[in-house]
Parts: C-alpha cells; sequence; structure tokens
C-alpha cells in the first residue's frame, strides 16, 4: 500500500496522540487500583487483624486465670478466682467481640476484589467456627466453676471437666493465633503486591512515556525518511562511475524512490556479472594466447633441438661403443670418458622430456573417450612409480571407495595427468612424507585427491599454479600442471588445488561419470 508523505506524517503524530491517551488512561487505572488496594488493607484486613489479636490476648488472659485456678491449693482463693473468671465467661465479652468482627468481614467481602472474596469467605467461616468453639467453652467452663464451687466436689467429675477445658483453650488458642497469622500473611501479601505493582506501574509509564516521545521523533524521522534513499541513490551513482559494482543499495519499501533503488541494484548486478564475464574471457583469452605461444615456441624447438639431439644421442651411442673396445695406457681414463659419456647421455634425456612437454602443448590431441576403472589406472600408475616413491622416502596410501564407477576419459592422457601430480607430490617432499591417494563417487562426477604432507604454498603461489611457465621449482618448465588442467578440461572436469603452509597441497581432480 502506497501512502504519501502527507498521510504518514498524520499516521506518527495520530500514533503519537494515542499512545499518550493510553499512558494517561493506563496511570489513572493503576491510582484506582491502588487506591482500593489502600481500602482493603487499612479498613479491612488491618482492623480484623486487630480484632483477631485482642481475642487471642483475652483468650490467652482467660488460660492463665483457668490454670491460676486449677493450681490453687486454697478453697477460698479458689472461688474468688472462680468469681473474676466468670466476668471473661465467652458468651458476654468474647462472643461481643466475634460478632463485631464478623459483621467486619461480611462488610469487607461487599467491597473486596473477586480475587479477596474466597479468603474473606474462609474467614467468616473460621470466625463461625471460633464462635460455636467458645459457647462449648463457655458452657464447659461453667461446668467446671460449679464443680470447684461446691464444698465436697466430685474429684473424677472435676477432672474430667477440668480436661475438656484445657482441651478446647488450647485448640481456640491455635485457631485464633492461626487466624491472626493468616490475616498477618495476607496483609504482608497486599503490601507487598502493591508496592511491586507500583514499581510496576512506575517502570510502565516510564516506559510507555519514553515510547511515545521515541514515537514523536520516529514521527518525524519517517517523514524524512522517504527522501534518504536519494542520498544513497547518488553514492551509489558514483561509486559506479568509479568501477565499484559490488555494493547494493539494498532500499526496502514500495515507494517510487524503492522501485528506482531496486532497479539500480539490478543493473549493478548485470554490469558486476558483465565485468566478470568479460575478466573472464580476458583471462581465457591470455591462457590461449600463452599456449598460442607454447605452440610455436615448440615448433621452432623441434625444428631446431630435436634433430640435433637426436644425433648427439646417437653419437654419445657411437662413442660408448668405441669405448668399450678401445684400450687406454691408465684404467681410470676409461671410467672417467664413460661418465662423461653418461652425463652427456643424461642431460640429451632430459632435453628430450623437456621438447616432449612442449610437443604436447603445442599438439594437443582430442581426447579418446571411453569408460574406464579410475582405481585401476590408478594403481597401474602407483605401481609404475612404485620404486621411484620408495627411494625417495614416501608412503602411499590408498583410500579408494569400496564402488567407484566408471569414467569416461582417455586412459593415455588420464596416466599422464597422475603421473604430473605424483611427480609434483614427490618433489614437494624431498625428505620423505605421506602421500594419500583417495576416491570419491559423487553424483554425476568421480573425484580423486593427490594429498602431500609437504609444506605447502602461498596463497599468491596457489593462485598462478595453473598459469604455463609458472615454477617454484629450479629446472621445472612449469608446464606439467597447466597441460593436466587442460587434459581434465578437454574430458569435461576440473582440477583444483587446497593448500595450507607448512601442512600440505591436495590436487583434486574431477571426471565425470562414464
Amino acid at each position: 500500500m502506497k501512502l504519501s508523505l502527507a498521510t504518514r506524517i498524520f499516521l506518527g503524530y495520530a500514533v503519537v496522540l494515542v499512545t499518550f491517551g493510553l499512558v494517561s488512561l493506563f496511570s489513572v487505572a493503576e491510582l484506582h487500583r491502588n487506591r482500593l488496594e489502600i481500602r482493603l488493607v487499612s479498613q479491612g484486613y488491618l482492623q480484623l487483624s486487630q480484632d483477631a489479636a485482642e481475642m487471642e490476648m483475652n483468650h490467652a488472659n482467660q488460660q492463665r486465670h483457668t490454670s491460676r485456678m486449677l493450681e490453687e491449693d486454697s478453697a477460698e482463693i479458689r472461688r474468688a478466682i472462680i468469681r473474676l473468671a466468670r466476668v471473661y465467661v465467652p458468651t458476654t465479652f468474647i462472643s461481643q467481640r466475634l460478632a463485631a468482627t464478623r459483621e467486619r468481614a461480611t462488610q469487607l467481602r461487599a467491597m473486596a476484589p473477586e480475587s479477596e472474596v474466597r479468603f474473606i469467605q474462609e474467614l467468616e467461616s473460621r470466625l463461625a467456627e471460633l464462635d460455636t468453639r467458645y459457647r462449648e467453652y463457655g458452657r464447659a467452663a461453667e461446668s467446671v466453676f460449679d464443680a470447684f464451687s461446691k464444698q465436697a466436689p466430685d474429684k473424677a467429675q472435676v477432672e474430667r471437666a477440668t480436661a475438656d477445658v484445657l482441651s478446647m483453650e488450647d485448640a481456640i488458642g491455635r485457631e485464633l493465633r492461626l487466624l491472626r497469622l493468616s490475616l498477618s500473611n495476607r496483609i504482608r501479601e497486599r503490601v507487598d503486591g502493591a508496592e511491586e505493582r507500583e514499581r510496576q506501574t512506575g517502570l510502565a509509564i516510564i516506559s510507555l512515556s519514553v515510547a511515545a516521545i521515541l514515537l514523536g521523533l520516529g514521527a518525524t524521522a519517517w517523514s524524512a525518511r522517504t527522501l534518504r534513499p536519494v542520498r544513497t541513490l547518488i553514492e551509489g551513482v558514483s561509486r559506479i562511475g568509479k568501477g565499484d559494482y559490488s555494493a547494493q543499495l539494498g532500499v526496502k519499501g514500495h515507494d517510487e524512490v524503492a522501485v528506482l533503488a531496486r532497479a539500480f541494484d539490478q543493473m549493478a548486478r548485470s554490469l558486476q556479472a558483465r565485468e566478470a564475464q568479460i575478466k573472464a574471457q580476458a583471462e581465457a583469452l591470455m591462457r590461449a594466447e600463452q599456449l598460442a605461444a607454447v605452440g610455436r615456441i615448440s615448433a621452432q624447438i623441434v625444428h631446431e633441438v630435436r634433430n640435433p639431439l637426436s644425433s648427439i644421442g646417437l653419437n654419445v651411442e657411437l662413442l660408448g661403443d668405441a669405448v668399450e673396445q678401445a684400450t687406454f695406457p691408465d684404467p681410470g681414463e676409461a671410467g672417467e670418458v664413460k661418465d662423461l659419456l653418461s652425463a652427456v647421455t643424461r642431460e640429451v634425456d632430459r632435453l628430450a622430456d623437456v621438447t616432449e612437454h612442449y610437443l604436447r602443448m603445442a599438439r594437443p590431441q582430442r581426447p579418446d573417450l571411453d569408460p574406464r576403472d579410475v582405481t585401476a589406472v590408478l594403481d597401474g600408475v602407483l605401481d609404475f612409480s612404485r620404486e621411484e616413491l620408495m627411494r625417495a622416502g614416501v608412503e602411499v596410501v590408498r583410500e579408494f571407495a569400496p564402488e567407484t564407477p566408471a569414467v569416461l576419459a582417455d586412459e593415455g592422457q588420464l596416466r599422464q595427468v597422475f603421473l604430473n601430480l605424483l611427480r609434483n607430490s614427490r618433489e614437494a617432499m624431498p625428505h620423505g612424507g605421506l602421500l594419500t591417494i583417495a576416491t570419491r563417487p559423487l553424483e554425476q562426477d568421480v573425484e580423486v585427491t593427490v594429498k602431500d604432507t609437504g609444506q605447502g604454498m602461498t596463497e599468491e603461489v596457489r593462485e598462478h599454479l595453473f598459469e604455463p611457465f609458472f615454477t617454484t621449482k629450479e629446472g621445472g618448465t612449469g608446464l606439467g600442471l597447466a597441460v593436466s588442467q587442460q587434459i581434465l578440461q578437454a574430458h569435461g572436469g576440473s582440477l583444483s588445488c587446497q593448500s595450507i603452509p607448512g601442512q600440505g597441497t591436495a590436487f583434486v581432480l574431477r571426471l565425470p561419470r562414464a
């Protein structure tokens, strides 16, 4: 729903006014509630608690008189105590106090909130029960008084009556204490509740007031927010003018400025994608130019070097045969000549390998794709390289998946890739180490991982690893990994590298399933 600026401002200030009105209504309601709470405690529970305390005190006096009467040996003094105790018979003084207390409880129930009605009803029931007990106690006390007033009282009758009176006194005393404690606890709960509500009310009023103020500020800011994306849009245009397409405005909403900002973001994403595509095409073109240069150099090397190398190799073989048939005055001279010829042969073979690398780059063959068992190819390459790896102190661990599916590959080219990777891993561990070869079937590909425990490489080196002529080894051509990646790309697969300095390097290649 699109709203005009004037409508937004009106709605913002309307919300502020409504919020202040709610704060006022809430404050008035809480004040009225607190006034009722104070009235309930001061005019109700507090008076009832005082009545209960007074009745408890009078009952304690009655118990003291009874105890003194029972402990007194003199008949004359006992009769005097009995006359004094009759003044405090429950049917007169305490019964009147209970009646007044019950009437006050009834009045309190009429004005109390719903949450207190049940407690007051229980209070009335306890007061009625006390009234009944006091009346029974009065009759039992009169029996005791009458028994002690006789000149020759029946001892058994006196003991039974006395036991009943003492039991009633204890029960009434406990009930009065419980009544007083119940009222005291209720007063404490109501006071604590009132204090807590007062605290919460204060916090609520402060929070609502702050919220109203914030809403007022928000209403002001809301009106200005509509034009804020314009400044963001200007900054975005400036960034694009400087060639930065990565930042997005991210303006949300449904107004015209938000729609324009989203269109701007879409344009920036399109430009960024276009630039990334152009960059990728430029890198591919540069790589193609480098490979073309390799092709031209390779053709020239083949023309200028290969034939002389063949002649040199043939002549070295002839010289070797001649040395075998020749005699030397000093036998040591024959050994020196043979060593020199062996050194020349090794250098000729190394140069032949270099020219072979360039030839493969110059004349990349289309792969002859057939279903191949990648595990069998790996086993063959590892068996072929076993002696070389053992001499270098490299331990090989094979972690092949139990059921590795076949891949579409040219077995010869695949062996070349594996040999290149094994040679790189061996050279990365000059003092020996652990070489792990693992296979893992994926949904559409088969993944092969060649992981060593060498020194690893930096991020800067890893970024240029597959570029032709890039090498970090003395005497390296920088073509092995470039050729391997080219072969895998021709197979519809990929070759990537993961390396951590000091922990080793892992080459991960993927080939499509057959």
